[in-house]
């Protein structure tokens, strides 16, 4: 009879959360609930255990008990061994990649095993990630997962199957080796999984990104500052195959060319008072801005951003196609790189990038510099500057510009990432879509972090790139100007221009992501 069919999983397992196997805090009833007859009555138990029945002492009494039964060796530590073992014993067998994802995961201390507050830490994340698979897959929001929801799910993903190989996935899944025992996740024969049973069979399994967190949570395709030194976004299986993952990068590009636009006053503000401003010249904001008017009229607080909007398209397009191919050299699929292997990907697809299009930065800050009548446009910018100067101009500040990629990138990166976290694991209960302001706050956190911690070597590149165009200016080398800038200005001269790149950071966020996401619509890209 199909409600004789139950999981192998040791009722140790099963029990781990709460005394009578259902969750803390659920709202997902059990299966056992559904079954009819009597066995109601203990369904309607399991529904309504909540917090208060659940002792923190019994809640750590049985963690450890688990841990005692996989920790095999007995040296107070799992390692893969221990799992595979342990595991094994409990009715639950994984493959020996299912194990070293496990203690991968949950790994802080990076010693290739979990003591048990990495082990407690792991599954409490594991459990919060379950649940949001498990949302994202009730498309009818009924507690339960069919079938019809199964071919859904992965047809979204790219992944086509019948109705009825979604049945046989519901009915029975063969886990770990093809001769180890059948785990079967639809316990009352139902043809339907709910919340405990998903759980159940779940337990101690890996979890991969879920597709959802990477449609919603994407920060280097949105948000544009003017500074394109961040990691690449992922794309989800389904985006890459319907062709998605370009239109949002068109989305984003738009996106950026609007905030770039809106925000030049202040971003050429910026360029100036890194060049010109000194302790004998002290260039504040209001000053700063009647200067550029008074010489050159409202129309000249844009220039240089025609060249800042037009290297947006090549910049992003090789640094996703260098980012993707250094990704899969790395690891073999998106879900395997940790944080250092994102950044590292990201840094040397940003350095490639920012090597293929670094004469237009040092255009645009010659022409953001340019006095009235002084070229007649970018071709005649980058010709004199070739006449006068050599090739070798158009790569002055190339070294520091390089060097600021990395703390540039990583704080940003790490930044976003830890409130993003934060966010998923205190808040994200029945989806990971963070809403506007939340994302719009962890951009523009993230992004001025970023900007802060490499700001010196910007100014550096920014006077480098600006030397030639400056009268009188020696050419000198990065370490040079650096001991000359903290010699004659102090450590405050490495952050002039700051106050003019921060006032824009708010803006330029908030106006990409608005210009992004009406360009979504109109590309027809589903938000979902």
């Amino acid at each position: 009879m199909p409600g004789a069919r139950r999981s192998l999983a040791s009722p140790v397992v099963s029990g781990v959360l709460c005394p009578c196997g259902s969750p803390q805090g659920s709202a997902v009833e059990s299966s056992s609930s559904s079954s009819g007859g009597g066995s109601s009555s203990s369904g309607g138990s399991a529904g309504s255990c909540g917090r208060s029945l659940c002792e923190a002492s019994e809640q750590d009494r049985r963690l450890r008990t688990l841990f005692q039964k996989l920790d095999v060796n007995r040296d107070g530590a799992l390692c893969i061994h221990d799992l595979a073992v342990g595991l094994g014993r409990l009715g639950l067998h994984r493959t020996e990649l299912d194990l070293r994802k496990i203690v991968k995961a949950g790994d802080k201390d990076l010693d290739g095993q979990l003591d048990f507050e990495e082990f407690v830490h792991y599954l409490q994340d594991h459990e919060k990630k379950l649940r949001l698979v498990f949302k994202s897959l009730d498309k009818k929001n009924d507690g339960r997962i069919d079938a019809q929801e199964i071919v859904q799910s992965l047809r979204d993903l790219g992944v086509k199957i019948s109705e009825q190989q979604a049945e046989k996935i519901l009915k029975r899944i063969r886990t770990g080796h093809f001769w180890g025992p059948v785990t079967y996740m639809d316990k009352n024969g139902t043809m339907t999984i709910d919340w405990n049973e998903w759980r159940d069979y779940h337990l101690l399994h890996p979890v991969e990104n879920i597709p959802e967190i990477i449609l919603y949570w994407k920060h280097s395709t949105i948000f544009d500052v003017g500074e394109n030194l961040t990691v690449p976004d992922e794309f989800t299986v389904e985006e890459r195959q319907t062709g998605m993952w370009w239109r949002h990068l068109v989305a984003g590009g738009g996106a950026g060319a609007v905030s770039r636009t809106c925000t030049a006053p202040l971003d050429r503000l910026k360029v100036l008072m890194q060049v010109h401003a000194s302790r004998s010249n002290n260039m504040c904001i209001i000053g700063g801005f009647t200067q550029m008017i008074r010489e050159g009229g409202p129309r000249s607080l844009w220039r240089g951003n025609g060249i800042n909007v037009l290297k947006i398209a090549p910049e992003s397009a090789i640094k996703f196609m260098a980012y993707e191919q250094i990704k899969r050299f790395i690891g073999t699929d998106q879900e395997m790189l940790r944080i250092h292997e994102r950044l590292l990907a990201g840094s040397l697809a940003g350095a490639i990038a920012q090597s293929s299009i670094y004469p237009m930065e040092v255009l645009k800050t010659r022409m953001a510099l340019r006095k009235t009548g002084q070229y007649s446009g970018m071709l005649d910018c980058a010709k004199n500057i070739l006449a006068k100067e050599g090739m070798a101009a158009f790569y002055k500040g190339y070294i520091p510009n390089m060097l600021g990629i990395i703390p540039y990138a990583g704080i940003d990166l790490a930044v976003y990432e830890t409130l993003k976290n934060t966010w998923l694991q205190r808040y994200a209960v029945n989806s990971a879509d963070p809403g506007v302001f939340v994302l719009l706050a962890c951009g523009t956190i993230s992004s001025t972090c970023g900007q802060l911690a490499s700001y010196p070597l910007a100014l550096v590149r920014t006077r480098m790139q600006a030397q030639a165009s400056v009268e009188g200016a020696p050419e000198v080398t990065m370490r040079g100007l650096f001991k000359h800038i903290l010699k004659t200005e102090g450590a405050f001269g490495l952050y002039r221009g700051l106050a003019p790149n921060f006032m824009k950071v708010i803006p330029a966020v908030s106006i990409s992501y608005v210009v992004y996401e009406n360009l979504k619509m109109t590309l027809g890209v589903d938000s979902r």
